[in-house]
């Protein structure tokens, strides 16, 4: 167990994930037929041997509160770890007041019990892996005040627009942040991860709070960086933003790719996640699946391709799926073609036989829907 204990939370005012978000925050998005989004930062965490997580939780928390339960599937030890779910106690109406500040200033009592000298703090949007253990004796051994994780991209002028990006000098020190507009095609997206003292993080929180309504971390940090030493250190391996519609699809189906998947699934790296009991896939006779992911509870008799799908689902006879995300226990009836799509869980296409949409124009068929 290190010397820090974690923060999951989101800090960007620009998120929204059309469709998906109405019922749901991010963190408990499906992802990849078997995960949600949550559980990468928090199995980050335990598997760097931080043990003492808060998960905070504002619009729609209740399948977020479900999937985390008390952590145990994170393999946190139940006599000296802890799993704690914390809530934006003022929410406002205008989204713009729902900072990571605000929910910080609601719950400083319990940021301030904390034992540990240090604090990782991670988002609940972003696919990644990283040993911050590793990260931490980086930031210890440099001597900075604040050290931030990044990635550098080469897709910056389409990709990552809601995202913030770190302006660095030479030695890697943090000149600025500032929002990613577009304007350029390489650059370095920060992924909204920190590592510094619970003092250092405190003192921000409240200076932020003191400045303005509508600050956030990277808001303070940004304001921070001609007065202490903020440090960047890159990022490497598999990463993605889901800050959006698209953001999400493409995350999904990049992880088709066997190459893409190992770089993020590590064997003595495991993402833990909720689980439940249930048979294998049962592929039928005639049953074609190609360059897909299939989990598992599912029956299988139609074509499948270029698709994830989630548990639970019936793919019947004559069925072709191309190009889609399937949520859970969803019904796609016979001789149904469902192309370009996400279909939300526990949807029913069976009378509807065309579901298409064109190439680069994803459509969504909406939670608990009949077509």
């Amino acid at each position: 167990m290190i010397k820090a204990f974690g923060i999951v939370n989101s800090s960007q005012k620009y998120i929204h994930v059309e469709g998906l978000q109405d019922y749901r925050p991010i963190g408990s998005f499906s992802f990849l037929g078997r995960y949600r989004v949550v559980d990468f930062p928090i199995s980050n965490m335990t598997n760097s041997g931080i043990e003492r997580i808060q998960v905070y939780a504002n619009r729609n928390p209740r399948s977020l509160v479900e999937h985390l339960g008390t952590g145990r599937h994170y393999n946190i030890n139940s006599k000296s770890g802890k799993l704690q779910i914390l809530f934006y106690q003022n929410m406002s109406s205008n989204g713009n007041y729902n900072t990571d500040i605000s929910a910080y200033v609601d719950n400083l009592e319990s940021i301030e019990k904390m034992h540990q000298p240090y604090v990782v703090i991670a988002p609940n949007y972003m696919v990644y892996t990283q040993d911050y253990s590793k990260l931490l004796e980086t930031h210890v051994e440099s001597g900075a005040d604040i050290t931030l994780l990044y990635h550098s991209v080469d897709n910056a002028k389409e990709n990552f627009l809601n995202c913030s990006i770190l302006n660095l000098n030479r030695q890697k020190g943090v000149l600025s942040l500032e929002r990613n507009h577009g304007n350029a095609k390489n650059r370095n997206i920060f992924m909204d991860t920190y590592v510094m003292t619970k003092e250092v993080f405190i003192n921000l929180v409240k200076k932020a709070k003191e400045t303005s309504s509508m600050y956030t971390m990277p808001d303070i940090v940004n304001a921070a960086c001609s007065e202490l030493d903020v440090r960047g250190v890159s990022h490497r391996g598999y990463f993605a933003s889901i800050t959006d519609f698209p953001s999400y699809y493409n995350a999904n189906m990049s992880l088709i790719d066997y190459k893409a998947a190992t770089e993020l699934f590590h064997e003595d790296w495991p993402i833990y996640t909720r689980t439940n009991n249930s048979n294998p896939t049962h592929y039928f006779d005639g049953a074609k699946v190609t360059s897909s992911v299939i989990s598992n509870g599912s029956t299988i008799e139609g074509t499948i391709e270029n698709s994830v799908i989630g548990r639970g689902c019936t793919i019947k006879k004559g069925a072709v799926i191309r190009n889609s995300i399937i949520l859970a226990d969803t019904i796609i009836g016979e001789n149904v073609h469902v192309e370009n799509q996400v279909v939300d869980k526990h949807s029913s296409i069976t009378h509807i036989k065309e579901v298409v949409a064109e190439d680069g124009q994803i459509g969504y068929v909406r939670r608990g829907d009949k077509i």
